[in-house]
């Protein structure tokens, strides 16, 4: 199977921005095994600002942009360094992708992105694609990580996108709020009723909440890629997604 995975930041760090060392660990061996079965995985990491923020002692996620920035590129070297180190370990060689809007919608660099990415799948590397935060603007800015790897997933044909956040799947209601609120456990059809329960916000330290993740089933299952949102704090859950056991919630493929 082709698998685009996405780590959101609350599944990679600690609320203070500082990385969550034993996840990350588990996380990369989990992948690791996976490649080491014959998958061919995409990842597609959050993390950047938060840690960026955690390693520059800042209070909380910063507003400016140029604060953002600054936060991202330092975060960003430490994602990396992380990434690298721990899937060296398991003889699996990453590559870093940093990405705009531009590298989407101009036709070019689409192009090069594309080739860049199969090239990269060939060679048996580990692609691994965050935004570039430190460069984006409100022009060049694809938005949040969610909407990124459905983008990723569509673009290599994948066979399933899988969104690992802090949160179970989507709910009937605000699992935080309501103690009534049920687990969806399949969706066929995204409808009106669907998107209006995904209302709400992410973490303070991410960008992204469960309408970001409607939006990439959107995407995803619109070009024949099923989608499955998961918990990641327990990353063993990955290998019950790929054999196929009933997980978090799933959004059925459209058929083409």
């Amino acid at each position: 199977m082709r698998i685009v995975i996405k780590i959101g930041t609350s599944t990679i760090a600690h609320p203070s921005g500082l990385l969550n060392i034993r996840r990350v660990e588990e996380l990369c061996r989990v992948m690791s095994d996976l490649k080491n079965a014959g998958h061919e995985l995409i990842l597609v990491s959050s993390g950047a600002i938060g840690m960026g923020v955690g390693k520059l002692s800042l209070k909380g996620k910063p507003d400016d942009i140029p604060t953002k920035q600054a936060a991202a590129a330092v975060g960003q070297c430490e994602l990396m360094y992380t990434y690298d180190k721990l899937f060296s370990e398991y003889n699996h060689t990453v590559a870093q992708i940093l990405t705009t809007s531009e590298d989407i919608e101009n036709e070019e660099r689409s192009l090069n992105f594309h080739n860049t990415l199969f090239r990269l799948l060939e060679l048996g590397v580990l692609p691994i694609i965050n935004e570039n935060d430190t460069v984006a603007t409100k022009e060049l800015v694809i938005g949040d990580n969610d909407t990124l790897a459905a983008i990723v997933a569509t673009t290599v044909s994948a066979d399933m996108l899988i969104l690992l956040s802090d949160i179970e799947g989507l709910y009937t209601a605000n699992p935080r709020i309501d103690k009534n609120a049920r687990l969806i456990t399949e969706v066929e059809e995204i409808t009106p009723e669907i998107e209006k329960l995904a209302e709400g916000a992410g973490t303070t330290l991410g960008t992204g909440g469960m309408q970001t993740k409607i939006h990439a089933a959107q995407i995803a299952t619109q070009a024949g890629v099923t989608m499955v949102i998961a918990n990641g704090n327990n990353p063993p859950v990955i290998y019950d997604i790929v054999d196929g056991k009933k997980v978090g919630t799933i959004f059925k493929a459209e058929k083409r």
